[in-house]
């Protein structure tokens, strides 16, 4: 028997092919949850990706020595490759594009983050002593393989965990954070070349998607306004 295709509509179809991020007042419940239930790093981790657009693997291959503290920047460099998940087997590479490698400038609230981390962290280098593998890294292991860089699982099982507790769409992932950035970027009113230059691309369609997506909205929104305005003087 010959079953008919359910047909899709335009507006489906449409949906699909954006890619999944959190509105802002999703990103605010996010964050507010991370901050009060997350575990060890969980709301400097998803606060520094949803604040610079950074990529996980450039997450968690940053080092302290990344973050300038003076001109409030980031430096990314490298990129974190461990296929395995294992702690002890990671590789630091470069990123795959000349526009990856780049200095992004960042909010205060991240950088008083950071600095309270940076404390903490202090600490227990100071009681692990010869203990703690010091290689620099700011997502480091506090617990066994001290020292160590955070894998990159530990990051996507973390987001899905705080995901769930604030009853959020739970499909989303470390890497939607990206897109997050990118359509809030959109809606503050910046340019998509600064947004590419931002996040290190030379030319990626996601992103155009994400931004023609939030700035299509943005102009309906703006003639939307104009029609209410000239009603109202009729």
């Amino acid at each position: 028997m010959d079953l008919k295709k359910e047909k899709k509509t335009i507006e489906q179809l449409e949906e699909e092919e954006i890619p999944k991020y959190l509105e802002k007042e999703e990103l605010a419940l996010f964050l507010k949850t991370a901050e009060d239930y997350g575990l060890e790093h969980d709301y400097l981790m998803f606060l520094i990706l949803s604040y610079t657009g950074i990529r996980v693997g450039e997450l968690v291959a940053l080092k302290w020595k990344d973050v300038d503290f003076i001109n409030h920047t980031i430096n990314i460099s490298k990129t974190y490759y461990n296929p395995k998940n294992n702690t002890l087997e990671y590789l630091l590479v470069t990123p795959k594009t000349r526009k990856s490698r780049r200095k992004i400038i960042v909010d205060e609230e991240i950088i008083d983050a950071l600095k309270e981390h940076r404390e903490v962290q202090n600490q227990v280098i100071k009681q692990l002593g010869d203990a703690y593998y010091n290689k620099d890294f700011i997502f480091a292991k506090l617990e066994r393989q001290h020292g160590y860089p955070i894998v990159i699982k530990t990051v996507q099982n973390r987001m899905k965990r705080l995901l769930r507790l604030a009853n959020l769409n739970r499909e989303l992932t470390p890497h939607s954070l990206r897109h997050t950035h990118t359509s809030l970027l959109a809606e503050a009113g910046v340019a998509l070349e600064q947004i590419m230059d931002r996040l290190g691309h030379s030319d990626d369609q996601i992103t155009k998607d994400v931004y023609l997506h939030v700035t299509q909205d943005m102009k309906k929104e703006a003639s939307q306004k104009f029609s209410e305005l000239m009603r109202s003087l009729r």
